[in-house]
């Protein structure tokens, strides 16, 4: 059996040490293993990918009992996470997970698409997935969540994924699933908001673009970054190119941000991440 394990907690002297000896102790291999020190937090994080034989849930408690008190520890199967994907009109984002879900590239379980539009259906039906529509218009913002929770719930995603969802989360919504929210915005915020950022962008000259993935919390646009990138622009693009340029941009920051989560590669702390 393959685990991925993953510890948090407050450094100390051996616990490198300790962590191998009960993997040895036990028959385990480690085939894969990163760790890192946050020296002013004195935090410890590790990540591991270990074969063996023994059940998960004993191997769990022995790290626990090796490790003391105050040690987070997780020990993962190696299975596919659930995806749901929440969507509104802009094609690039989903198609992109679409695309790449269907090629084996990403390897999700994808247990549908919902949107506040119909724009979406035709691309989500041609990969043979549920699409859900569910129209916004008329209904208070909370009464309208809890219908998106009625059709989400039961599919237990281990992750939610905003491929450009347009629509801002209530905290009653963003509770049900604590960082397990993922979205992708532009990077020009707080400079560029509301309508079309990319011709705010243009008319103010930038030099670079991006796009910026992160969890979702109760703050607009301020959860935990789990990736960014940026590309170079210049006067000689019109707002369009720049746009079709942060578009890929866009899909492909939310690509490697969802490829690090379901690899369990990411630890929060705090408000920002450590990426194993």
């Amino acid at each position: 059996m393959v685990y991925r394990l993953l510890i948090e907690c407050r450094d100390q002297i051996g616990l490198i040490f300790k962590i191998s000896e009960i993997l040895y102790r036990n028959g385990f291999n480690i085939e894969e293993q990163q760790e890192f020190v946050d020296r002013e937090e004195r935090k410890f994080f590790f990540r591991a990918v270990v074969a063996g034989k023994m059940e998960r849930l004993l191997l769990q408690r022995q790290l626990a009992k090796k490790l003391g008190k105050g040690c987070q520890i997780e020990v993962v199967s190696d299975r596919k996470k659930r995806l749901f994907l929440l969507a509104t009109k802009e094609a690039h984002a989903l198609g992109d997970i679409l695309i790449k879900w269907y090629s084996g590239e990403l390897p999700v379980e994808l247990t549908g698409v919902l949107s506040n539009r119909e724009n979406l259906r035709e691309l989500t039906e041609k990969f043979s997935l549920p699409f859900y529509y569910l129209p916004a218009e008329g209904m208070e913002r909370e009464a309208h969540e809890r219908e998106i929770l009625k059709i989400l719930q039961p599919t237990n995603p281990d992750y939610i994924v905003l491929a450009k969802y347009m629509r801002i989360l209530t905290p009653f919504f963003v509770e049900q699933f604590p960082n397990r929210i993922i979205n992708i915005h532009h990077s020009f915020l707080p400079a560029f908001i509301g309508a079309n950022p990319y011709k705010q962008a243009y008319e103010r000259g930038v030099k670079i673009i991006g796009a910026t993935a992160h969890f979702v919390n109760n703050r607009l646009d301020d959860g935990p970054i789990i990736e960014q990138d940026i590309i170079r622009v210049s006067h000689q693009m019109d707002w369009k190119k720049m746009r079709q340029l942060g578009q890929d941009i866009e899909k492909i920051v939310l690509g490697r941000a969802i490829k690090l989560v379901i690899e369990d590669r990411v630890f929060i702390h705090k408000n920002r991440t450590i990426i194993l």
